[in-house]
């Protein structure tokens, strides 16, 4: 699929975390995914991206949160069954792509079909289901593309979530407008619910009670509540930081394990 694909070599590789390079026209050139796979893997098991915020890239998930490490502790523990964990680059434009089509570049697109696919060319692991979630952005991210393509997924996630397009210009430098859809419905993650309600699957968010987007979360799970759209919507002390998204990280795959 992929003109050209670079994979670590296990010999160096540290925590069973893998990286992989691949060149795709949805991103006019190369992304980067880091990858974690419990050991001993015989059969299909779920992948679950896991998408960053601003400013990140491919390893904050695993080296400002541990979320490898979460993953593996959780299975060791027989509190979920085994998973894999995809963590990619947003595609690395500005501050943050914001996971959508824009400039020129499908940011959506690396992420709903290159991702999977690089995955499993790369390792030859054996998809048992898909599952995404993010943080901030990347609940923006996880949460749009969720609602955008419901049968795409088993189900969704967002910490700390941006619920709509505008809110990026909280966090990013470059012009707001640069993020503009063609239909302003596919900038909300509201209104991709409304307009999918039959078809979602299973999805949760949350968000810490001192975090600037507080307020934002609150409103997206009223206004589901009052569509009477099934989720799942907590809070929990804590604002906009890696501590707070390294602890409920648990939360989601919890989440998602209990999922049928």
């Amino acid at each position: 699929m992929f003109r050209t694909l670079e994979i670590s070599d296990p010999r160096f590789e540290q925590d069973g975390l893998r990286q992989i390079t691949v060149k795709t026209p949805n991103l006019r050139g190369r992304g980067d995914i880091t990858v974690w796979l419990p050991p001993n893997v015989t059969g299909p098991i779920p992948l679950i991206i896991l998408l960053h915020g601003v400013y990140g890239s491919h390893w904050v998930w695993p080296l400002k949160a541990g979320a490898h490490k979460t993953t593996s502790q959780l299975i060791e523990e027989r509190k979920i069954k085994p998973i894999a964990l995809a963590m990619p680059s947003d595609g690395l434009w500005g501050d943050g792509s914001g996971y959508l089509p824009h400039n020129g570049f499908a940011f959506d697109r690396w992420i709903l079909d290159d991702v999977p696919a690089a995955v499993t060319e790369a390792t030859g692991l054996a998809v048992a289901g898909l599952f995404i979630a993010g943080l901030s952005m990347g609940g923006y991210g996880a949460m749009r593309l969720g609602a955008m393509y419901p049968e795409r997924f088993r189900g969704f996630g967002g910490l700390s979530s941006i619920t709509d397009r505008a809110q990026l210009g909280l966090f990013v430098e470059e012009p707001i407008e640069t993020y503009r859809q063609a239909d302003p419905a596919e900038e909300s993650v509201l209104a991709l619910m409304l307009k999918n309600r039959d078809r979602l699957p299973p999805f949760r968010f949350d968000c810490g009670r001192n975090d600037l987007l507080i307020e934002y979360n609150r409103a997206l799970h009223l206004s589901l509540t009052e569509a009477q759209i099934t989720h799942q919507y907590e809070e929990f002390a804590g604002g906009h930081e890696w501590t707070y998204w390294a602890e409920h990280l648990t939360d989601t795959l919890l989440f998602f394990d209990g999922l049928p």
